[in-house]
């Protein structure tokens, strides 16, 4: 069993230092130079001083270089014995040992030859490493990196994560004194006191130092995704024989499971009512809740739009960068092939999520809005010819007045707004397209037309994403099954009567004597 060579040194003592004939080591002014002792402290022959140091030797480099790893600090000679061991093990696997690249160098190549990947996933990476990656792990060199240093990144996620809710309430309360202090000053009679005025200043000055501080948390989808993404450059580095093992892979996170669309319920829309907060982050209307939406903005321009989205599916990006090329008015079909993209607010074009490239069939109302959306872009160019307005001819189907493109962004913001104006839950624009899929699956379609439309996958993405929903079309689909068998008795849910012995033709007969005596005492009466 290969051994290395271990000795023994010590770092703490120091004395005159001797070169290794023994003969003393001079300062420029010809005294003795003074230094550690290392391996020549007299005091290591005592078994409490000094700590034990391996090397190992590899075979010569490029051109003769000695390559020898050293490796030092250990206890016990057992332990410098192991760990000569395992560098020689790692040497043998075609491990570079002798590497000194950092996490830091190695994590920036590692993003650098990622050429494949969308922009956005880039620019989540760079976050990572930028916040996450560098801070805690850059410092360790790769090949010294252990499954522990990641588990301390995570660690160190989750304390500041407290801190971030601590800031939280702190920002609250600071509002809230803001305004306390705001409404004393506004309220007060004129001429209102000077030092009301300060301490409403005061109080902004605390809002705006809250404000300041960090207050999102990590949460666990996003600790989850800086996993994976470790994972994959750590993997990246074991294929490369630069690391002997993918280190993520053992670490464990609190479990996480991405949030599936719950249907506003009536219960569920009274309880928001009430208190203001959505019982889930992606919460789907339904059917009377988008037909209500769609009734209050007909008369909005972007019509179309919402009408598109709520129908047939459509991501933000994808309706932003739909073109007039990509329409077939006379096949009645749309070809989704691009997707507009904001990151850092920058909007860029992409292909579609997933590059899911699909066609999608458009019903003779959502054709006819599209030709009556056409010829009103039309028009709009027309006026803009005949003023000497600019034009920009971005062949893009929606558009703003002067032909240019909308940022995705300003579709969600304006969708929350007219929402709101008709008191409907809330909902985030990403959601009216859940809202589609839902409709969808009431109304009986199949969930693998629903799954090429939304542009999933698998149709496996679409049933997990639609768990809720299905399991109300499965209840639905139970009530059809029973109200399907003809029944001229259903089961009577209260105790049954004892039987007296009276027959169905006995009670004919008393009912008919009953009705015989009610219409001789109304004669009677007469």
């Amino acid at each position: 069993m290969f051994k290395g060579s271990v000795y023994k040194r010590c770092t703490t003592c120091k004395g005159p230092l001797v070169d290794a004939k023994g003969r003393p080591v001079l300062e420029e002014d010809g005294t003795q130079k003074i230094g550690e002792l290392g391996t020549q402290c007299p005091a290591l022959k005592r078994r409490d001083h000094g700590s034990w140091y391996c090397y190992v030797e590899l075979e010569p480099g490029p051109g003769g270089t000695r390559r020898r790893p050293r490796k030092g600090g250990f206890a016990t000679k057992k332990d410098a014995e192991d760990k000569a061991q395992e560098v020689w093990d790692l040497a043998q696997a075609g491990i570079d040992v002798l590497s000194d690249e950092t996490m830091s160098q190695y994590l920036r190549r590692w993003l650098d030859g990622k050429q494949r990947i969308k922009r956005s996933t880039r620019h989540s990476y760079e976050d990572y490493l930028r916040l996450y990656f560098i801070p805690q792990l850059g410092h360790i060199k790769l090949r010294d990196l252990r499954a522990r240093h990641i588990e301390d990144m995570f660690t160190a996620i989750r304390t500041e994560n407290e801190t971030r809710l601590a800031n939280q309430t702190a920002a609250v309360l600071a509002r809230a004194a803001e305004r306390a202090a705001h409404k004393t000053w506004r309220d007060a009679e004129a001429p209102r006191p000077p030092e009301l005025r300060e301490k409403w200043n005061e109080a902004k000055r605390k809002l705006k130092k809250a404000l300041a501080k960090p207050r999102r948390p990590t949460e666990a989808g996003t600790q989850t995704r800086i996993k994976v993404a470790l994972s994959s450059a750590l993997e990246s580095a074991r294929k490369q024989r630069a690391i002997s093992d993918n280190w993520a892979a053992y670490v464990d996170l609190p479990s996480y499971r991405p949030p599936r669309p719950m249907v506003w319920t009536a219960s569920r829309v009274n309880a928001w009512r009430k208190t203001g907060t959505k019982p889930n982050s992606v919460m789907v209307w339904r059917p009377e809740h988008t037909g209500q939406f769609l009734d209050s903005v007909v008369h909005d321009r972007l019509y179309p739009l919402w009408h598109l989205i709520a129908f047939h599916r459509l991501r933000r990006g994808e309706s932003c960068a739909l073109s007039w090329g990509e329409v077939d008015l006379d096949e009645g079909v749309i070809h989704i092939t691009e997707q507009i993209v904001a990151v850092a607010y920058e909007p860029y074009e992409d292909s579609p999520k997933s590059d899911q490239i699909r066609d999608i069939t458009l019903d003779q109302d959502t054709l006819d809005l599209l030709r009556w959306w056409k010829a009103r872009q039309e028009a709009e160019h027309a006026v803009a010819l005949e003023k000497n307005k600019p034009w920009e001819d971005s062949g893009r189907v929606f558009t703003v007045e002067d032909g240019t493109v909308y940022h995705p962004q300003f579709f969600s913001d304006r969708f929350e707004r007219l929402y709101k104006k008709v008191d409907l839950p809330p909902i985030r624009l990403h959601d009216l397209r859940h809202g589609a899929a839902t409709i969808a699956l009431l109304a009986g379609v199949h969930i693998k037309v629903v799954q090429k439309k939304l542009g999933h996958s698998s149709i496996k993405v679409t049933g997990d994403i639609y768990t809720s929903v299905l399991e109300e079309v499965e209840k639905e689909a139970a009530e059809a099954t029973l109200a399907a068998v003809p029944r001229a008795r259903k089961k009577i849910l209260q105790e049954p009567e004892e039987d007296d012995g009276t027959t169905e033709e006995d009670a004919e007969e008393s009912k008919e004597e009953e009705t015989d005596g009610d219409g001789g005492a109304a004669a009677a009466a007469a």
